[in-house]
């Protein structure tokens, strides 16, 4: 699975957490940028992608990201895929 594949994926399950099948992603996406993102939705959109994408995240890592590209590269990284960037 290459970078593509997991922006792909990953749109699919931030439509479905946050009801909205129009969000579109970019990797410089932030929680400011999607309307109803806050803590606890936070929570449940790390639940849905940890499933979706079947890793784990550690707290220390959840806290560091910043942005969809961060969070694309961590997924990458767990699933042993390219962290090249798309």
């Amino acid at each position: 699975m290459d970078n593509s594949e997991v922006m792909s994926r990953l749109t699919g399950v931030f439509q479905r957490v946050f009801d909205d099948e129009t969000l579109s992603l970019a990797r410089s996406t932030t929680a400011q940028d999607v309307e109803g993102w806050d803590s606890l939705m936070h929570i449940n959109l790390i639940v849905a992608i940890e499933r979706e994408f079947k890793v784990r995240f550690s707290t220390r890592e959840i806290a560091k990201l910043q942005n969809v590209g961060e969070l694309i590269d961590l997924i990458a990284g767990k699933e042993g895929v390219s962290s090249q960037r798309t």
